[in-house]
């Protein structure tokens, strides 16, 4: 008798412990905000940076007036045809030409150049011969071209040429300037 009363003593306090266990509700959340995060939408304004002006957070996140990045330098001639003219006629390479690296602008000049203007620069890249650009002079034929030139179309782009600013730093496109200059003297 005393067997069977501690068997259903047992079973009692097991039928209470389990029945005041709710699985989809637990008793206790140890770091709740792991388990029922703030979910934020992706692509959702937020509210972050916001000012005491209301610009709507635009003020955390620009940068302070009269500020440029660090290692740029603004090149201040303007991206018109007279632009052009005055970069041609007066602009000249800052680096001398012992800190020009020929083999590193050579190996720029194939990578970003080539493709159009030739590895020779006669103006017979593999684009050209594949005639997906048509109109690309060969060196030889500019002779009116000068290092100041040069690093204005690749700062702007010229006709179907693009701007070349974003992908190489000034010091690259005043190299890849002196390279163009080495070959037009080989044509």
């Amino acid at each position: 008798m005393k067997s069977l009363l501690k068997i259903i003593v047992v079973l009692g306090i097991v039928v209470s412990v389990s029945s005041c266990q709710d699985k989809l509700n637990p008793n206790y959340q140890y770091m709740p905000n792991m388990y029922e995060p703030i979910s934020y939408e992706t692509n959702a304004e937020s509210t972050a940076f916001n000012s005491p002006t209301g610009e709507n957070g635009k003020v955390g996140q620009v940068p302070p007036d009269g500020t440029i990045k660090r290692g740029f330098v603004p090149y201040e001639i303007p991206n018109t045809t007279a632009g052009y003219e005055m970069a041609k006629a007066t602009l000249k390479s800052p680096l001398d030409s012992t800190t020009v690296d020929m083999k590193n602008a050579q190996a720029l000049f194939e990578i970003y150049c080539a493709i159009c203007h030739g590895n020779a620069g006669d103006g017979q890249g593999k684009l050209v011969k594949q005639q997906k650009f048509l109109g690309v002079p060969s060196y030889k034929d500019r002779p009116t071209i000068t290092e100041g030139s040069i690093f204005h179309v690749q700062t702007y782009g010229l006709n179907a040429m693009g701007s070349y600013a974003n992908q190489l730093s000034q010091q690259e496109r005043w190299q890849i300037a002196a390279y163009v200059i080495e070959l037009k003297s080989k044509l």
